[in-house]
């Protein structure tokens, strides 16, 4: 076969000198396929960039959608049909000013802040893009890519907010088309005078002073006021550092990197960089939905917004059709019960929580008589010691161990002495010794454990928590859906630590649910003005943290308190089997009913403070008497439940499965009775903090093991540490 002829002189010497009787060695297909695919790369290139001028060349510049345009969102109740509220963005304020008459201060932080390159780049990030690209193929959805100033003003001002890949496309069109017919001043300009800095201000003259108060101006801003509202852009409700500790630490850790950056850019002085401190903020009194329906309109924001992920200019003017888990029946019911029911002193508040069992949608909430007068949720924030509904949890934690049964029987004679619960370094003697006795030092026999449930039988449950591990009850608490922070002592089976009324609904609807544990939510559907955009649907989130045979021994012994014992008013009135458990804290401070039906959970909780939070005690009150959980709390929750379940089917609780039967019962407690046959009066020990108010409190981390995440509430506050002392008798 003759060879061509060689084409350079390089590859005439190759052939010289190969050995005789040797080939070439064929060209590797693999070099082949790679000038294959770079000449297919160039061509796409070329097509590409072809595309992308006719794309360019095609795309005018919208409209500005002004905000007086925007449209109101609006929430219903879960039928889908019936308005709850409409949203707004409170007034939604701007008063456009010069470039000339905002503070450089304000430019360099936004600049550092967002777009540090801005003077320099040509209206668009292709790293950014890069990145919103290869979220998009994944299958995310385009929220992903560092925009530049350019970029973020084209969506706020000429688009809708919409995250898809269309719109991201046009943002980068319109944005180059922009830089190149407005100058840098102007769309820097335009973008302080449009970006929403929350509490209803749209632009930076209306922002100063939302945030600094009224003689606070756009042209007078410090570098460290400048550096704040630049951090609050990122979203309002988790940079305003006066809407609680979280968000303060949030913006001090932004503005402080904004700070830095400013001097890396060598717009600040490292002098004056040290001269920053932190800026006063005036406290926000927003225009806040009134009336009770003002507390759930505030959660399902917040719910937007931290599970969401949505811009809260969104919320307010984007048109959202937004679907809330609230029944209107039941939250009529809800709002009917407590007005009828409730103490008649106006300095007692009370929280009602109703949440679907294993499914974690809240049908009804009352978090106060109006959410315009005060902030503060009864429902979500306000923190009350547990009382008696906390030995539930304990119950749970012994029969986990596997040494007791519900029909194990302990001495329930009262008072008796527990060395587990002596407390050397309290003042009463009582309290040293590690006395404990029953509500009103009533004394009851040997008696099981459905027996003691029925009567709240503190003694019995004092012994109960010995042979369970205090640590043991937390964990199971926690495990139920109890988010608040708990501390593991030995008299937190009396109802120690401080929860929310939204913890006893989760955690009580955890064991309605036979063990599974679902995350509380309130919005079930968001839709987007932009039909392109998929609708948002809720997706409950469950976990089975507890055997069903477990829960049938403690569903069984928490019908015994309805069935004629300290709930016995919800038997006597509701009109089928129902579940439940009174609790009354320390000093009457505060008093709870807990309760459910197979499909629905209900918790409430009254307490009582004076106008400055602190608590105060229930007990021998003018009009009331003293508020234990047998009194208003049952009624009103068994009003409520009433309403709300009727017309729906009678749904039996399960058969007790018995477990543990053959367990060898504990041995009694060291030392059981008084040194004398003459009893000491009745004395009370120490409250954890007789001025600890129930304070606005977001729920502590779940455990590591079993994580829940929860509904946005307010910031965290420390609750009074927990003595091991001895607590008085609560029903």
């Amino acid at each position: 076969m003759s060879q061509r002829k060689p084409r350079t002189r390089a590859e005439a010497k190759a052939r010289a000198s190969r050995p005789a009787g040797k080939a070439a060695a064929p060209r590797s297909r693999g070099r082949k396929w790679l000038r294959r695919g770079m000449w297919t790369a160039l061509v796409l290139f070329v097509l590409g960039v072809a595309g992308f001028g006719v794309a360019y060349a095609m795309t005018d510049i919208p409209k500005p959608n002004e905000m007086v345009n925007a449209q109101t969102s609006i929430v219903y109740y879960s039928d889908g049909k019936t308005e709850l509220a409409r949203l707004s963005d409170e007034g939604g304020n701007r008063v456009s000013v010069p470039l000339d008459k905002i503070s450089p201060n304000m430019q360099h932080a936004i600049l550092a802040a967002e777009d540090r390159d801005f003077y320099q780049n040509s209206g668009i990030s292709p790293t950014g893009i890069a990145r919103a690209v290869w979220v998009a193929v994944k299958g995310g959805q385009a929220t992903q890519g560092g925009s530049t100033i350019t970029q973020q003003y084209v969506k706020n001002y000429f688009l809708t907010q919409d995250r898809t890949v269309t719109r991201k496309a046009k943002e980068i069109l319109i944005s180059l088309k922009i830089d190149k017919q407005q100058s840098k001043d102007e769309i820097l300009t335009n973008y302080l005078n449009t970006i929403y800095y929350g509490r209803g201000a749209y632009g930076i003259e209306t922002a100063a002073q939302a945030y600094f108060g009224p003689k606070a101006h756009a042209s007078n801003l410090t570098p460290a006021q400048s550096a704040l509202l630049a951090s609050i852009i990122r979203g309002p409700s988790l940079y305003d550092p006066t809407m609680g500790d979280t968000q303060r630490k949030n913006a001090e850790t932004r503005s402080a990197y904004i700070l830095d950056a400013m001097v890396a850019k060598k717009w600040l002085s490292p002098e004056d960089r040290a001269k920053a401190e932190f800026p006063k903020v005036i406290e926000y009194k927003p225009k806040a939905l009134g009336g009770t329906g003002g507390y759930v309109v505030d959660l399902i924001r917040k719910e937007l917004v931290t599970k969401y992920k949505l811009p809260e200019a969104d919320i307010s003017r984007g048109g959202l059709r937004i679907v809330s888990t609230i029944d209107r029946k039941k939250q009529a019911a809800a709002v009917e019960a407590i007005k009828d029911e409730r103490p008649q002193e106006k300095d007692i508040h009370g929280g009602l929580v109703s949440i679907v069992p294993g499914n974690g949608a809240v049908v009804a909430l009352y978090g106060g008589e109006d959410f315009a007068k005060r902030q503060l949720n009864n429902a979500t924030q306000a923190k009350m010691q547990a009382g008696s509904t906390f030995k539930i949890f304990t119950l749970i934690a012994a029969l986990q161990s596997e040494k007791v049964s519900t029909r194990t029987r302990f001495p329930g004679y009262s008072p008796q002495y527990f060395e587990e619960f002596a407390d050397p370094g309290a003042s009463n003697e009582n309290s040293r010794r590690g006395r404990v006795k029953n509500f009103g030092d009533e004394s009851f026999g040997d008696i099981d454990l459905l027996k003691a449930t029925k009567n709240s039988v503190n003694t019995v449950y004092a012994k109960l928590n010995i042979e369970a591990g205090p640590e043991n009850t937390m964990k199971a608490a926690q495990d139920a859906g109890v988010r608040s922070k708990l501390e593991p002592n030995m008299a937190d089976v009396l109802g120690t630590d401080y929860v929310t009324v939204m913890d006893m609904a989760n955690a009580y609807a955890t064991i309605a649910a036979q063990g599974v544990r679902a995350e509380p939510y309130l919005v079930k559907q968001v839709k987007f003005a932009d039909p392109t955009i998929p609708t948002i649907k809720a997706e409950p989130k469950t976990q089975q943290v507890f055997d069903k045979p477990l829960m049938s021994d403690v569903i069984d012994a928490m019908q015994q308190p309805v069935e004629g014992g300290t709930a016995r008013y919800v038997g006597e009135n509701l009109g089928r089997p129902a579940a439940g458990k009174t609790g009354t804290s320390e000093s009457f401070r505060s008093a709870w009913f807990d309760g459910y039906v197979p499909q629905l959970a209900t918790a409430v909780g009254l307490y009582r403070s004076n106008s400055k939070g602190k608590e105060l005690s229930m007990e021998d009150l003018p009009s009331s008497g003293s508020i234990t959980g047998g009194t208003f709390p049952t009624r009103i929750w068994t009003e409520y439940m009433k309403a709300a379940l009727d017309g729906s089917k009678v749904v039996d609780f399960p058969e007790p499965a018995h477990i543990n039967e053959d367990a060898d019962p504990p041995p009694l407690p060291t030392t059981t009775r008084p040194p004398s046959t003459t009893s000491a009066p009745p004395t009370t020990s120490a409250p954890p903090s007789s001025s600890a108010p129930p304070s606005p409190s977001a729920p502590a981390s779940p455990s590591p093991s079993n994580p829940l995440p929860t509904l946005p509430t307010a910031p965290p506050s420390s609750p009074a540490a927990q003595p091991t002392g001895v607590r008085p008798g609560t029903g």
